[in-house]
């Protein structure tokens, strides 16, 4: 009988004998010349162990537990197909000359024998060597994996990663309007709001709380401590003068001096008394503080009363020549210079980088753990809209579906033979033999079909060459 064909397909198979592992090690504790010559036996076993050494390179997941079972028991069927193929071989190889019509059996039980071994050789050569015999055009997988990993990339490259595919896919699709019912939905804003909340505090639980405010201090310093403030003061005071927006001011700050003057009448005397001279009489000073008093109200009232006062035209006259000194006068521009740094020395630049990334860290990281916050409400609505325009804006929803299409076929176009190379690259960090099984796992089974079937057409084609034989000879005779 020829070696089992079956015996040769097991790679696969986990070794679960430790009697052919140790048997070497307890040979190497014995002295060389007590050691007898290897037996054809213990190569045998050593080829064995080396196969089962093999068959580890896979580590197997439970899906691919499931699919090494049915694997084999379609290995089984095969192959017990081949031996039911032998025994009616022998059986009516040995009976024909009594029963003539065994024949007929024989010729199709040949065939069968014939087409099994020949589609088990062609299956097998795919993997490894069949029988161990290095026959060339053998373990085709193995031995050229770089070259299938590299065509198959080409192949994917070529029709799956062509512009012209992806935008016929995009364009049946319909991008913005998949997109826009997905957004518009609330259940699925208020999904994609959560994603988005966690991801932003994760980075910026992520950022150093060091390196922001050295951000904010160095931006700090380059557009606000950096730039000279007079000139933009000056333009800005003479926008403020010729619209006449600080006559709001200006009447603010009269408003309140005659409310303050009459509320206070008697605070009123007492500065005034302060500045009169100790000696005089007493009656001196009320009169005083009253005629003094009364004068003031009725300043603050006038010019409370008339927008064209000649205070108010005064200080009309000084911000505008303000606003020209503030931009053109270098002593000016060099009091505000020094009004600035003393503001914004470098301790209080820091701590106002500080107190401005902190008050922003804990006011975002408040509002995005909070769902009920402003924040994300209003980015839930507003994804929420964003969805609803897609879907009824004809307009955006063309210009969206272009967009999306243009950013594919640009990044297709100029990183496709990258992406291709992954799967190229992936194939040839594989080892031979591990791609092998990798590949077998998952097609091994739909393989052995062919041996099936082989066995069925040979048996047909046996049986019909046979009848074609004999009717022949009939003929002849």
């Amino acid at each position: 009988m020829p070696r089992h064909p079956q015996q040769a397909a097991t790679p696969l198979q986990p070794a679960t004998s430790t009697t052919t592992a140790t048997a070497p090690r307890a040979a190497a504790v014995a002295p060389a010349a007590a050691r007898p010559a290897p037996s054809r036996t213990g190569r045998s076993l050593a080829s064995g162990s080396r196969r089962a050494r093999r068959a580890t390179l896979v580590t197997l997941t439970p899906a691919d537990t499931a699919k090494l079972l049915a694997l084999k028991r379609m290995k089984l069927l095969a192959t017990g197909l081949l031996v039911i193929m032998a025994v009616i071989f022998a059986v009516s190889f040995a009976l024909q000359g009594r029963y003539p019509w065994l024949e007929y059996v024989r010729a199709a039980s040949e065939g069968g024998m014939v087409g099994a071994l020949a589609d088990w050789f062609a299956v097998s050569a795919l993997f490894r060597h069949p029988l161990g015999l290095k026959i060339p055009h053998t373990a085709i997988i193995p031995t050229r994996k770089n070259e299938i990993g590299a065509s198959l990339g080409e192949f994917v490259e070529e029709n799956f990663l062509s512009e012209a595919v992806v935008r016929d896919k995009l364009a049946s699709v319909g991008v913005s309007r998949v997109v826009g019912g997905w957004l518009a939905r609330p259940a699925n804003a208020k999904r994609l709001t959560g994603e988005l909340s966690a991801g932003l505090t994760g980075a910026m639980a992520f950022l150093s709380d060091d390196d922001i405010r050295g951000v904010i201090e160095g931006l700090a310093r380059k557009h606000v401590v950096g730039r000279d403030w007079s000139p933009a003061l000056g333009v800005l005071t003479g926008k403020i003068v010729a619209s006449g927006q600080h006559h709001q001011a200006v009447d603010l700050l009269i408003d309140k001096a005659e409310e303050w003057l009459v509320a206070n009448p008697d605070s009123f005397g007492e500065v005034v008394s302060k500045r009169l001279p100790t000696w005089l009489p007493s009656f001196v000073d009320r009169v005083v503080d009253d005629r003094v008093y009364r004068e003031a109200l009725r300043f603050v009232q006038a010019v409370q009363a008339d927008p064209e006062h000649r205070l108010r035209l005064a200080l009309d006259d000084y911000l505008r020549k303000l606003a020209g000194e503030l931009q053109h006068d270098p002593l000016m521009r060099l009091r505000v210079e020094g009004v600035k740094e003393q503001l914004l020395d470098d301790p209080r630049i820091r701590e106002l980088a500080a107190t401005a990334w902190q008050s922003i860290k804990d006011a975002l990281l408040a509002a995005l753990a909070d769902p009920a916050s402003p924040l994300r409400l209003t980015i839930e609505q507003t994804v929420i809209d964003i969805g609803e325009r897609l879907g009824t804006d004809t307009v955006l929803a063309t210009k969206v579906d272009a967009w999306v299409e243009n950013a594919a076929a640009h990044l297709l176009s100029s990183y496709r033979h990258d992406i291709a190379a992954v799967i190229s690259e992936t194939v040839e960090g594989w080892d031979g033999e591990e791609t092998s099984q990798k590949i077998e796992l998952q097609v091994g089974k739909d393989l052995q079909f062919i041996r099936i079937n082989g066995t069925v057409v040979g048996s047909l084609a046996g049986l019909a060459i046979f009848t074609v034989a004999q009717a022949l000879v009939s003929l002849a005779g």
